[in-house]
């Protein structure tokens, strides 16, 4: 058994000073006593705040899902605990059949095993049911129509896929999703209408990816996808870097879509948590320069920034408190996909999953399933 101590523990709807955690792999009990025969770990003052989870990670230092490898998954694993990371979905993209199959494949050994560092929790499909209009950095050589065929063997897996749904005829794809599977259907990479989008959304779309990139934006007379995020009640992604989303839209964001279906995601390609330089994602070649990945073409290729760091933005351009700007990386995540039983809140019975935060949420110990897989020395 193991006790944290003198820490400041973030739950879901406050903080609390004074209290010890007690904790096998599991929370047991939250409590003023210290128990005998326990091993003691000194928060030293710092924030005790649920593990994050990762909903849109295609990779990081090196390594990127796509390779289809063990080691590229343990990489990622024990890179994102650095950030206080518990558990996170290694992200596909949109590539050939095989090449996402070896991937899923990979990814679901990787989620039957306890891991180095955070835990897999599924994976997140991103394309290639996607509108070539908006591809973004996905190679538009492999974009395909939705087809459950193409998904139903890996539903186990699969806890977030991203489609177009414009491109989806007569829904049948979504409605068969909704039908045979949890699955959080997640509208991304789409040239939908507000009313395409709407009606997506009537029919199970349950999700939108990246807010305002790579989807049709907020107009006053055509809404778009980003009217639909903002006015429907949907989880909405965002990945708050301050560069695929200025910093001054941080608030109207939160005022508009609230604080309980708004996700922070990294969408890290290869190079994070590395130095500028030359990397791929997908099979293209990506520059990363000052903190942002772009293709040749110059679009944005996911980012490098860590969680923690999204976290961080969003507390300081927002009026949110410690506890609201955390639920967005860990309770709002893990209700998003089903988990939320087990995982995303400080409370008896769920996982021991934690990060330690100082006041600007650098992250200094990080513990999954009881055991610390990551301790900044």
């Amino acid at each position: 058994m193991k006790c944290l101590t003198n820490g400041r523990i973030i739950l879901k709807d406050k903080v609390l000073e004074g209290k010890n955690i007690v904790f096998d792999t599991k929370i047991q009990s939250i409590t003023s006593e210290i128990p005998e025969n326990c091993e003691v770990i000194d928060a030293e003052g710092k924030y005790i705040s649920p593990g994050l989870i990762d909903i849109h990670i295609h990779g990081n230092m090196g390594e990127d899902t796509m390779n289809g490898t063990d080691h590229a998954i343990e990489t990622m694993s024990k890179s994102v605990a650095r950030h206080g990371v518990t558990g996170f979905l290694p992200t596909t993209m949109t590539m050939g059949k095989s090449d996402i199959y070896t991937a899923l494949d990979t990814i679901r050994r990787a989620k039957a095993r306890k891991m180095e560092g955070s835990q897999v929790l599924g994976s997140h499909v991103e394309g290639p049911f996607i509108n070539e209009a908006f591809k973004g950095a996905q190679n538009a050589k492999f974009i395909a129509i939705p087809e459950f065929s193409f998904i139903k063997d890996y539903s186990d897996v699969i806890k977030v896929i991203t489609i177009a749904p414009e491109k989806d005829e007569n829904f049948e794809f979504i409605k068969a999703v909704k039908r045979s599977t949890d699955i959080l259907i997640s509208m991304g990479h789409s040239k939908a209408t507000f009313d395409e989008a709407n009606a997506a959304i009537d029919e199970g779309v349950g999700s939108v990816t990246h807010l305002f990139n790579a989807q049709t934006g907020l107009n006053h007379r055509e809404p778009g996808i980003v009217g639909a995020a903002l006015t429907r009640d949907v989880f909405t992604e965002i990945i708050a870097d301050t560069i695929h989303v200025n910093k001054g839209l941080f608030q109207f964001v939160i005022n508009n879509k609230g604080k309980n279906k708004l996700i922070l995601i990294t969408d890290s390609m290869e190079a994070g948590g590395l130095e500028d330089g030359e990397y791929s994602l997908g099979g293209q070649k990506v520059i990363v320069k000052d903190n942002a990945a772009r293709l040749e073409n110059g679009a944005l290729a996911g980012s490098v920034s860590a969680l923690n760091s999204m976290v961080r933005n969003f507390y300081n351009n927002t009026d949110l408190t410690v506890v609201e700007a955390i639920n967005l990386a860990s309770l709002n995540p893990a209700t998003a996909i089903h988990v939320a039983d087990k995982k995303g809140s400080i409370e008896i019975g769920k996982d021991a999953d934690f990060a330690l935060f100082d006041d600007d949420f650098n992250c200094s110990m990080t513990i999954c399933t009881g055991d610390i897989v990551f301790e900044r020395k």
